[in-house]
């Protein structure tokens, strides 16, 4: 388990320095246009020159991403060109936003899948017709289009909830309920597509094993064998399945963020693509790949804990 451990955090690294060269590289290769977009169509060459060599632009690739990769490492990823706080601090007011409600999300995602997945699994019937039908329906229908439908329903004809804006928990925790039910519900939606039918479809498998058999012959309850030995037996997949939708999230986060104008890093990324701010989109590209990696990391570490051939593989 040490070596499986060992093995998966140095891939991860490795994939984090990976990630952030060939961003970094993608940036630089436009770099040449990032000063006259930033300053306009009225800078002169001196000035260009001046916005180059003041922000590192003159330098060659490997010069200037090791300068910036020696101070993002330490959680410095500088100033940012066109927002007035540095980029770790105007990523870490940020980053509790969207973590929220990908957190929530998830959690809700993962819980309602569970529930209806054994549901299906075991009742079969009119139940696994219902579980199948609303999968469908999760993979039919986009997040933002269940977000526009949310925001009409819920927010214009009938005022229950905020359209726009985010307040935080801590500053009064009703509004917090008002401006988060609606994005969450929109990023829970197309997640309880796909983990329902996994977990469905792992359940159903499990349950024709020749080992349920054996244990409901030596006499254990059908609701202990199920609870029990099945769920363990199908939690390998659906956790890989809950791994790649909190990557999905995460991607999708921006439409919402958008959508619903709230500050989280999603909208960041947006506003600093479009102002041409380097320091900025490294900086989210940085954390994102970095909360990507661990997740996965934990996905691992979990999936290997419950099933030895994992570490093996």
């Amino acid at each position: 388990m040490l070596k499986f451990t060992l093995r998966r955090l140095a891939t991860g690294v490795l994939l984090l320095f990976t990630v952030c060269a060939l961003a970094y590289l993608m940036l630089y290769a436009g770099s040449s246009s990032i000063a006259a977009g930033i300053l306009g169509m009225n800078a002169t060459k001196a000035d260009i020159a001046r916005f180059n060599h003041d922000h590192g632009l003159d330098k060659n690739f490997f010069e200037s991403f090791i300068g910036w990769a020696s101070h993002a490492i330490t959680g410095d990823f500088g100033a940012a060109w066109t927002f007035p706080d540095p980029v770790s601090e105007t990523i870490g007011t940020r980053l509790g936003v969207t973590l929220t409600l990908v957190v929530v999300s998830l959690t809700i995602v993962a819980i309602v899948s569970l529930a209806l997945g054994v549901l299906g699994a075991v009742k079969g019937g009119w139940a696994d017709r219902v579980v199948q039908v609303l999968g469908l329906a999760g993979f039919a229908l986009p997040n933002f289009l269940v977000a526009f439908g949310l925001v009409i329903v819920f927010a214009v004809i009938n005022p229950w909830f905020n359209a726009v804006g985010w307040v935080p928990p801590e500053k009064d925790f009703g509004e917090f309920i008002k401006s988060a039910t609606l994005p969450i519900a929109a990023i829970s939606f197309v997640g309880l597509a796909s983990l329902t039918q996994q977990i469905r479809g792992a359940v159903k498998d499990t349950l024709q094993g020749d080992f349920v058999r054996t244990l409901r012959t030596s006499g254990l309850s059908y609701n202990r064998v199920v609870f029990k030995h099945v769920l363990r037996n199908a939690a390998g997949p659906a956790l890989s399945v809950l791994g790649l939708q909190f990557i999905g999230m995460l991607g999708g986060i921006v439409i919402i963020e958008q959508i619903f104008a709230i500050p989280g890093l999603g909208s960041l990324s947006v506003a600093a693509t479009s102002a041409r701010d380097i320091p900025t989109v490294m900086g989210v590209v940085a954390t994102m790949a970095l909360i990507v990696i661990v997740v996965n990391f934990v996905i691992d570490i979990l999936s290997a804990a419950l099933n030895p051939k994992v570490r093996l593989s």
